[in-house]
């Protein structure tokens, strides 16, 4: 059971990261376009949003229910 929960949470995680990654990128080639931010900030921002919408997308869609 514990070994489950602990591949559950890592596909999650995982799931969380390369979606903040890939904001984080995305918002990079946008800092190109534009100098609203500093780009440091922009990718920070950018990868937590993307992190966290990530999780709560999973949350809503109960990814993280056993199956």
């Amino acid at each position: 059971m514990r070994d489950l929960w602990a591949k559950m949470l890592r596909t999650v995680i995982t799931s969380a990261v390369l979606t903040g990654v890939f904001c984080s990128g995305f918002a990079v080639l946008i800092d190109l376009a534009t100098d609203m931010l500093a780009r440091q900030q922009l990718i920070i921002v950018s990868f937590s949003s993307g992190f966290l919408g990530s999780l709560f997308a999973q949350t809503v869609l109960t990814r993280w229910k056993q199956k």
